[in-house]
């Protein structure tokens, strides 16, 4: 049994964790650059909690800015075992609507212009993200939701496109219709993917804002509604986080899927072809394995 550490990376509208004891924000450095923001670390319910806003306080860091590999990485250096990601995003259901949650188990990534790998040159490794979400986690996260009152949906195919703008309507329409994606938004690639090369437990919490620009009776997507939404959104996943550390408990067992092994035959490069720079980089993301 090791010890369990709640990390939460809050999206849009979520810049902070109700009721922490003893909480401080953290400055974390990481090889990998300067994390959106410092982490603030506490205890809820007895359990080491660590959250980080996703954009930084303020909401300085656009989609495309955010630096998805310094905060998977500084999340992991504070000992973080199971990763709680937050965002806003747009839906293409009818039945999935504003106010409602969504938790997450597929993605489709079409985003760009982002780091998407701990690994490279030097240092290969490929994990599997067929699943790329955590059963155990996601089922905390949907039972939380439900005792919160929460209306919450327990899947959903999350289309990440790069942004910072919205989707077009003929881009909205071939999500829904042609490749079946159940949400939209801008934040949870490569997340996802660093955090499964950084064998952490993951778990997507999201929260729909909009009907993106596909429903013909909202018409394209309106961001003072937003932002209306987006705000009590936010209080419902704080209602949703406090109740994860009573569904977690203070110590866990091995991820019964692997999670935290994913890297047990991922890399490839032999050890003396290994980038010396590189391999020091990883210290913590494939210290296990490395």
């Amino acid at each position: 049994m090791t010890e369990t550490v709640i990390g939460v990376i809050g999206g849009s509208g979520l810049y902070d964790i109700d009721g922490l004891e003893d909480a401080a924000w953290t400055k974390v450095e990481s090889p990998w650059g300067a994390p959106s923001d410092d982490i603030m670390t506490g205890r809820l319910e007895g359990v080491r909690m660590a959250f980080l806003p996703r954009h930084g306080r303020g909401h300085v860091h656009s989609p495309s800015s955010v630096p998805y590999r310094a905060n998977i990485d500084a999340l992991k250096r504070l000992g973080v075992t199971d990763v709680i990601s937050v965002s806003a995003c747009g839906s293409f259901r009818e039945e999935m609507a504003p106010g409602d949650f969504v938790i997450v188990d597929q993605f489709i990534d079409r985003t760009f212009a982002r780091e998407k790998s701990f690994f490279g040159q030097g240092c290969v490794a490929h994990v599997s993200v067929a699943n790329p979400t955590c059963p155990r986690l996601s089922e905390a996260c949907e039972s939380a939701a439900k005792a919160a009152g929460i209306t919450v949906h327990p899947r959903g195919t999350y289309l990440a496109m790069e942004g910072p703008q919205f989707s077009t309507l003929a881009e909205s329409r071939m999500y829904r219709e042609s490749w079946g994606a159940d949400v939209i938004g801008m934040t949870n690639m490569p997340e996802a993917k660093l955090a499964r090369e950084a064998e952490l437990c993951y778990a997507s919490v999201a929260m729909i804002t909009d009907y993106d620009s596909w429903h013909p009776d909202h018409g394209e997507v309106d961001v003072t509604e937003i932002i209306k939404t987006l705000m009590g959104n936010a209080d419902k996943a704080r209602d949703l986080v406090r109740g994860l550390p009573g569904l977690l408990g203070a110590s866990r067992a091995p991820c019964p899927h692997g999670c935290d092994r994913a890297l047990e035959y991922a890399i490839l490069t032999q050890p003396p072809a290994r980038d010396k720079a590189l391999v020091a980089k990883l210290d913590v993301v494939a210290g296990r394995v490395l």
